[in-house]
């Protein structure tokens, strides 16, 4: 007996057969619609996959970071700059504006909100006056500490939600995507 049903893909009806015989054929013209064909051309399912992935990762680093935000009494930038001093023990304004991907003036609220609550401090460069470079407090290393910790411990949680056979699997899945993300980024430039 012959069963029809109607499914809708991409505004267009495709008429389905359920019986067993042409139950397979279904199954592989779906995985070739859905998976993509050997051309390596990128299929409608696999973008709209892929969006909606990539949105669903950005909400959760939002999320993470507004309440790391609150846990930590920082807003975000002033967090951000707070931590690229993990990497270096000096650094210029002009530096951070660079790193950070934002504006000189926008980084002087920065750093001056950080200079207030005694995270960061200014020091002359003693090659040239003129260059005035931040470093970390006592206070601030603390405070970075803090947020190292908090963020591995943040990040271990997450590995430990994959099952170990696959983080390697995933890590080089993630090492592909930062790269492939990358290239298209220096092709907008």
């Amino acid at each position: 007996m012959y069963r029809y049903r109607f499914v809708k893909k991409n505004d267009m009806f495709i008429k389905k057969l359920l019986d067993e015989s042409t139950r397979s054929a279904y199954i592989v013209h779906t995985m070739n619609y859905n998976y993509g064909s050997t051309s390596g051309e990128v299929t409608p399912f696999q973008l709209e996959q892929f969006q909606a992935l990539i949105a669903k990762l950005y909400q959760c680093c939002q999320e993470r970071m507004q309440y790391q935000s609150d846990r930590f009494d920082l807003p975000d930038a002033e967090l951000r700059c707070l931590l690229l001093f993990g990497e270096e023990r000096y650094l210029t304004p002009k530096g951070i504006a660079h790193k950070m991907n934002v504006v000189k003036s926008r980084i002087s609220r920065i750093i001056d909100g950080l200079i207030k609550k005694n995270l960061i401090q200014r020091i002359k460069d003693p090659e040239d006056s003129r260059v005035s470079l931040l470093s970390l407090t006592p206070r601030g290393q603390d405070k970075l500490n803090h947020i190292n910790l908090f963020l591995n411990d943040i990040h271990a949680q997450v590995l430990e939600q994959v099952p170990i056979e696959q983080r390697k699997i995933l890590l080089m899945n993630l090492d592909l995507l930062k790269s492939s993300m990358e290239a298209v980024k220096d092709l907008m430039v």
